[in-house]
């Protein structure tokens, strides 16, 4: 046999019948019986399926690897700008924005221990409930954030909380609440590399069910919504000093009005490229103030105090750590 023959093939009902053969070649199917047989053939059989399956799996292997090998890191084995590597970080990682809330938040972890500080990112890895878990600074926006999540996911990570701050846009969202994004608004430009702008970024459900049952526990003020995103903070803040203010004014009196509840600068590039990853991701902020509150002269205090956003964001990996263990357990009992 030449690399396009294959031995007979058995008919039944009139349709070729490969299901006992799923290592049957494509090409040699399409040169022998051509393609008019073989678009039966896929409906009555589950070789070409399997066939289908390899070469997909084939594709992610190349072009994974074809990733992996475009590392200009001076470390082998270390991500470029993370500086971390396979066995550097747990499968479950808080994002903060701010380098300097990393030691803070790993103070919630057993035995934890900086792993890298490099650029805007500073990494730590413990223990929570027995589980490795690591934190990893983002730096402030979707660019380095993503770029956070790439490397993070090549060294092992795949569920993801991103803890930060935000400024309410709605009047019943108060300084010192707790805001839990279910979608974003992809008012910024990383998100637009990774999908076109009708694909929506939406939170992960579990993470966002399991910040809620958080926040809910804790107890405090809280709200679950979608979130305004954008590139520009004095886009946001001084909008009419810029030469674009018809539409930043225009855009913020729509997202109010669709009932938006905060903006902040990184939920929706990480939204997005999660899909993109097929990861898990949610986030959770603490609402510094609110500029809307301000406007119509409601009490506005100016709140810096992210712990209870930390500690919502710490009990939520805990629950998806327990959900996992009891699936996994599930699964084997199977």
């Amino acid at each position: 046999m030449t690399d396009f023959e294959t031995e007979d093939i058995p008919v039944k009902d009139g349709v070729l019948d490969i299901s006992g053969d799923p290592d049957l070649k494509y090409a040699a199917v399409i040169n022998r019986y051509g393609a008019g047989t073989i678009g039966q053939a896929v409906v009555r059989s589950y070789g070409i399926l399997k066939l289908i399956e390899r070469g997909l799996t084939f594709w992610y292997t190349y072009l994974k690897k074809a990733r992996d090998s475009m590392n200009y890191s001076e470390i082998e084995g270390k991500q470029y700008h993370i500086q971390v590597g396979e066995g550097d970080v747990g499968k479950y990682v808080i994002m903060p924005g701010d380098p300097k809330r990393c030691a803070k938040i790993a103070k919630y972890f057993d035995d934890a221990k900086l792993m890298a500080d490099s650029r805007e990112y500073v990494t730590y890895t413990g223990y929570l409930d027995g589980v490795k878990v690591s934190v990893t600074s983002t730096g402030i926006g979707g660019p380095s954030a993503s770029i956070a999540m790439e490397e993070l996911v090549m060294s092992g990570a795949d569920t993801f909380i991103r803890i930060g701050t935000c400024g309410g846009m709605q009047t019943e969202v108060m300084s010192g609440d707790v805001v839990i994004a279910s979608g974003a608004i992809r008012m910024e430009g990383t998100s637009r590399e990774y999908a076109p702008i009708e694909f929506p970024a939406v939170a992960d459900i579990r993470i966002v069910n399991a910040l809620t049952d958080a926040a809910g526990k804790l107890g405090g003020n809280y709200h679950v919504g979608v979130v305004q995103c954008k590139d520009s903070f004095y886009g946001q803040h001084s909008p009419e000093t810029k030469p674009v203010s018809y539409e930043l004014l225009n855009k913020w009196e729509a997202w109010k009005r669709l009932g938006c509840l905060a903006s902040e600068m990184e939920s929706a590039a990480l939204f997005v490229a999660a899909s993109s990853l097929r990861v898990r991701v949610g986030s959770c902020f603490l609402v510094v103030a609110n500029q809307e509150r301000e406007k119509e002269g409601l009490p506005n205090p100016v709140v810096h105090d992210t712990d209870m956003a930390v500690r919502v964001a710490v009990e939520a990996l805990r629950t998806l750590i327990r959900e996992d263990r009891n699936q996994i357990r599930s699964k084997c009992e199977q």
